[in-house]
């Protein structure tokens, strides 16, 4: 059973910073997991913000983010991060991250685990 718990969401102000955290867990198994972040604000479709394989060799971002978001991942801690540096109101959405063991899913899109979301809101 896998299971990601998103952390670190809330009010941010224009230009400010502001890091999501999510935790993988494993039971009983624990595995190296490609991580994705995606978003989804009221009334859109859930959209990809961005992938990282999980040993670092190549990252995509959507071009919105691009310059400003940061992917990451501790491997010693099953954590993934996402950096947001100079947000803007339009990023405001309900972030995902996801997680899936194969290299491809950050390509396809296609996440087999999900978290549960933490709200981001930028506003002065």
């Amino acid at each position: 059973q896998v299971q990601l718990a998103e952390s670190g969401g809330g009010l941010v102000q224009p230009g400010g910073s502001l890091r999501l955290s999510c935790a993988v867990s494993e039971r009983p198994f624990k595995r190296r997991y490609s991580m994705g972040w995606f978003r989804q604000a009221p009334g859109n479709e859930r959209d990809f913000v961005a992938a990282l394989t999980w040993n670092g060799a190549a990252t995509y971002y959507a071009d919105s983010v691009k310059g400003r978001f940061t992917i990451s991942i501790d491997n010693a801690k099953n954590t993934a991060y996402l950096s947001m540096n100079n947000p803007k109101p339009e990023d405001t959405a309900v972030y995902y991250c996801a997680a899936d063991p194969q290299v491809s899913a950050t390509v396809t899109r296609n996440f087999s685990h999900w978290g549960q979301g933490t709200q981001v809101t930028v506003s002065s």
